[in-house]
């Protein structure tokens, strides 16, 4: 192991590290994302990763916690008494949240995909440390917007917010395919908007 003292230990060389990585992972899956190839992205010696990260599902966590990290900075203020204290923008505010930060973190949606469909210690991590927190949080608004009348009352909200989630990350999950169907980049402000407020509309109905 290099001496840390000939290493760069930056926190920005960290941060390049992380976003390789999620770029890795994202495109090839765990199994298919070697540390060299992480560490040629980051434009790092591969000690260099090996001394920050260890092994590659440590790195791998890393890079999770580092996505949501960012996703519940985003959505902290979300759950904060008392504004908005109309649960139709609440709904709103979490759409928007949410849509701006799968636009601007692709990766996080093909991990995700890619996890959530797998039974091993990685997707149980991922549950119990990230998503099971966040639908906990999440759950509340959605109760109350069932009942003020804003979604269906008939409903269990788990399905809603499946489906919400499904709606909103489909585009930019499958972006390629939307490319070559459509011509439409949907990682573009325009179409970001467009698809903001499409799923406004779908749970939100016009008003």
């Amino acid at each position: 192991m290099p001496r840390a003292a000939a290493l760069d230990t930056s926190a920005d060389t960290r941060e390049r590290i992380l976003a390789a990585a999620l770029e890795a992972f994202a495109e090839l899956g765990f199994d298919g994302a070697r540390t060299r190839e992480i560490a040629a992205r980051a434009d790092v010696p591969l000690g260099l990763l090996q001394y920050h990260f260890g092994a590659k599902p440590k790195l791998w966590r890393a890079a999770v916690d580092r996505a949501f990290s960012q996703l519940r900075e985003g959505l902290d203020g979300l759950f904060d008494e008392p504004a908005p204290a109309d649960e139709r923008e609440r709904l709103r505010t979490l759409i928007r949240a949410h849509v701006g930060f799968v636009a601007a973190n692709p990766e996080f949606a093909r991990i995700m995909h890619d996890e959530g469909k797998r039974r091993g210690p990685r997707m149980r991590w991922l549950v119990d440390r990230h998503v099971k927190p966040i639908y906990d949080a999440i759950l509340p608004l959605v109760t109350r917007a069932q009942e003020g009348g804003v979604l269906p009352a008939d409903v269990p909200p788990i399905h809603l917010v499946y489906a919400l989630v499904g709606a909103v990350d489909a585009i930019f999950h499958q972006a390629e395919e939307c490319k070559r169907i459509s011509g439409v980049d949907p990682t573009e402000p325009a179409a970001i908007a467009a698809h903001t407020r499409t799923i406004e509309l779908l749970f939100l109905g016009s008003h």
